[in-house]
């Protein structure tokens, strides 16, 4: 087993009711010993109520067409994860880790949930997949991310993308994995390349606002530091946009056409 560290459950300061849906989802893989999961030494008491956990033989599993291994996702991890991805297609079992909830006040759902991934790769885990931030990992990447002292800052539970946009000199930077939080990703299109971070230091504080609870209506101005006439939010997206399988938050940079 290795060294337990709690995973604390954060207060989100800015958090009021409202109507949006927490979205979880993980793949574990390995050769799981038939016991109870190790959870409490994290901080655990398990899965909270909406979280479900489905075993599957990987050899059956392969036949899925959402398989995370195949196709353009599983391209993507064999490049970026090769030890992790050849670990897990050799695995025996997968164990789909989901669910969906209310959003909440704090974070307890997810110290409960990561709290059962660390106890799953301790008895017999090699790998975890994150489909929401397109990533892998083995064991030992999971727990050096995620079992951090006083808890993984929040920008280790996202995704910060940099695209290029069809004007040159353009940049489009997104985010990923804010359903984690219940909240759309953020996405700031036209940025210059020259600014560009300037561009993924906001995105990634907004991103980490709406983690501890904020929200952005639409036609929300903000303003910006360095920026003339700021930003203004406009609601997009949806679970089957393929750039985020969520809502989005979009900002158009000052000096764009759409802007």
């Amino acid at each position: 087993m290795s060294n337990p560290i709690y995973f604390p459950a954060w207060e989100r300061p800015h958090w009021q009711p409202n109507d949006e849906e927490i979205i979880l989802h993980f793949y574990v893989f390995g050769d799981f010993k038939p016991i109870r999961v190790p959870s409490e030494p994290y901080g655990s008491d398990g899965l909270p109520e909406g979280m479900e956990v489905n075993s599957y033989h990987n050899h059956v599993l392969r036949d899925w067409e959402g398989y995370p291994l195949k196709g353009a996702l599983g391209d993507l991890f064999k490049s970026d994860s090769p030890e992790a991805f050849e670990a897990a297609t050799k695995a025996p079992q997968v164990l789909v880790v989901r669910g969906r909830f209310k959003d909440s006040r704090d974070t307890g759902y997810l110290r409960d949930t990561f709290g059962v991934l660390a106890g799953l790769l301790d008895i017999g885990g090699v790998a975890i997949v994150d489909p929401q931030i397109l990533s892998m990992f083995s064991a030992d990447e999971w727990r050096q991310r995620y079992l951090i002292k006083d808890g993984a800052p929040l920008r280790n539970h996202m995704l910060i993308l940099r695209d290029q946009e069809e004007e040159p000199g353009r940049i489009w930077i997104h985010t990923r994995g804010l359903r984690k939080f219940g909240r759309p990703d953020i996405s700031l299109h036209n940025v210059p390349v020259e600014q560009g971070d300037h561009a993924g230091a906001l995105c990634q504080r907004l991103a980490e606002l709406q983690a501890l609870g904020a929200h952005f209506v639409d036609g929300q101005t903000l303003e910006v530091d360095g920026l003339f006439g700021g930003l203004t939010a406009e609601l997009g997206g949806g679970y089957d946009d393929p750039h985020f399988n969520n809502t989005c938050v979009e900002f158009y940079w000052p000096g764009s056409e759409e802007a």
